[in-house]
């Protein structure tokens, strides 16, 4: 059982760049792991390091006015390779929730399988909030899974999101596909019973 999704209120991470892609939420040469442990520290790794190995002062996540457990993204964000990695590695370093305008498919549910919401938002008020968030860091949005709504709090801009009924349920209530199979054990071996 995983950690339970309802309501997270945060500060938030800007990154107000378009097509980030796979390879760059993780580079190709960490795909090598099997495990998902310690996949957050190579997150968007070339672009948090420079090519010597020191730390990129100028990249958003080396900042310390921001942080928080919310990632908002320019639009398609995930773009590129399916790799399930990148899922790992923003979960790893502690977003639990990504907002954008637009995500890869792909990425979008390997995002909800490893636990992080990716929320959709239109480009109006997407804007707003990286408008909110560059004016004060301390910017808090909460992001409501029950009600499928986000709130920017600094302008008090409510919005509502889509989501899955089966993934809602699985967040809320701390599921992976796995866990929730062995939770309906029951209905499985009653429907088997009855084909036979």
């Amino acid at each position: 059982m995983k950690q339970k999704f309802n309501i997270i209120t945060s500060t938030c991470v800007p990154l107000p760049l378009e097509n980030v892609d796979t390879d760059q939420i993780i580079p190709a040469r960490f795909l090598k792991a099997t495990d998902k442990k310690g996949f957050g520290d190579n997150l968007f790794r070339d672009w948090r390091y420079n090519a010597d190995g020191t730390l990129n002062k100028d990249f958003v996540l080396n900042d310390p006015t921001y942080g928080g457990q919310i990632l908002v993204a320019g639009k398609n964000f995930g773009c590129g390779s399916s790799r399930e990695h990148a899922a790992w590695a923003i979960a790893g370093y502690g977003f639990r929730v990504v907002v954008s305008s637009f995500f890869a498919d792909i990425h979008k549910n390997n995002e909800l399988n490893n636990f992080v919401l990716p929320v959709v938002v239109g480009e109006d008020f997407l804007k707003e909030l990286f408008d909110s968030i560059f004016a004060d860091p301390k910017t808090l949005v909460e992001v409501n899974l029950p009600e499928q709504t986000i709130t920017n709090r600094a302008t008090g801009r409510v919005a509502h999101f889509d989501i899955n009924g089966y993934k809602k349920h699985c967040l809320m209530n701390g599921l992976d596909d796995v866990d929730f199979l062995v939770g309906n054990r029951d209905k499985v071996e009653a429907f088997e019973a009855k084909r036979k």
